[in-house]
């Protein structure tokens, strides 16, 4: 219920000073864990992404975040979970695993932190490790901004992409940067045909 508030209120938010659109929302499956990759150029994004489409998002966010009254209480109510700085890959990994067998949308900035100048960076191999050992769907966004009050900002969504053929029932470091490589390829991708088109 808070969530729906929330995401309602920030489509107003993203509409009235944003001037936000959204493509390609019937790429998201009605049902299903479905992992959702997306570039990072704003503290903006989260809540972009999620007011985006109509399924809820899920976000990891550092822990630090939950610490701060007001701030925990809103990113708890738009999907967040907290995630400790230092050693605790298996942790993350653990439940952001789970949240998608249990058929969640789990959003994720594969690059880690925001691009301070807009361009992709490179990106984390655990996202990889998240398409590959868990059967999702695995789909590619881009936001293009820059976030200008009053100036569009864009919202695209792609289609699935196909990782069949990189799952196996052991997943390595090699067959992660191949996952993620593509991802951010599939992301590239939308950036640049947008780009082209506008």
């Amino acid at each position: 219920m808070l969530y729906t508030i929330f995401r309602s209120l920030f489509r107003v938010f993203f509409r009235v000073f944003y001037r936000y659109q959204v493509i390609g929302r019937e790429h998201i499956p009605a049902e299903g864990g479905t992992l959702l990759c997306c570039n990072h150029i704003s503290n903006l994004d989260p809540p972009l992404l999620g007011s985006s489409i109509e399924r809820k998002v899920r976000y990891m966010a550092k822990a630090e975040l939950f610490k701060i009254p007001v701030l925990s209480f809103l990113i708890r109510s738009f999907g967040a979970f907290p995630v400790k700085r230092g050693g605790a890959d298996r942790q993350v990994l653990k439940t952001s695993l789970a949240l998608l067998k249990e058929g969640n949308v789990l959003g994720v900035f594969p690059e880690g932190t925001r691009s301070r100048t807009g361009e992709l960076g490179k990106a984390f191999t655990g996202v990889g490790l998240f398409a590959l050992k868990e059967e999702c769907s695995v789909v590619p966004a881009a936001i293009l901004g820059p976030y200008k009050l009053f100036k569009p900002i864009h919202v695209v969504i792609g289609k699935p992409i196909d990782m069949s053929d990189l799952r196996q029932e052991k997943v390595n470091s090699e067959l992660a940067r191949e996952a993620t490589d593509r991802i951010m390829g599939h992301i590239e991708q939308l950036i640049n045909q947008y780009k082209k088109a506008s």
